[in-house]
């Protein structure tokens, strides 16, 4: 059974920067974060494979994925965040994605953990 475990979350000021950690059990070529708030669709945030990352045009420049392939831990290091960036945060894994950020090409998910970004 994979497991991916999420962590990190919490709640902050807007401008503020939280460290979001996802454990899973197996490897898999492509690991990616995506967020869902209430009553939206869920959203690619960014993704990292083989050597290769790609982010949302919204994040990028302020949110970095990496991940220690020994270890089996995902990062995402978020850095001045925003209201807007208010949402359930999650981990994917997939071995076909590539640098797809469409929820549909990812197999395994894991539970989420909230981020809350007041102004």
């Amino acid at each position: 059974l994979v497991q991916l475990v999420e962590s990190g979350g919490g709640s902050v000021q807007a401008g503020g920067s939280l460290r979001l950690s996802c454990v899973y059990s197996e490897f898999y070529y492509y690991m990616a974060w995506f967020r869902q708030s209430p009553g939206k669709e869920r959203e690619g945030v960014a993704v990292i494979g083989l050597g290769e990352e790609r982010y949302a045009d919204s994040v990028t420049g302020r949110f970095t994925i990496s991940r220690d392939e020994d270890k089996d831990i995902l990062w995402l290091q978020m850095n001045n965040l925003k209201p807007e960036d208010t949402a359930m945060y999650y981990c994917a894994a997939s071995d076909t994605s590539g640098r797809d950020l469409t929820p549909s090409k990812y197999a395994h998910w894991g539970q989420g953990t909230q981020v809350t970004v007041s102004s």
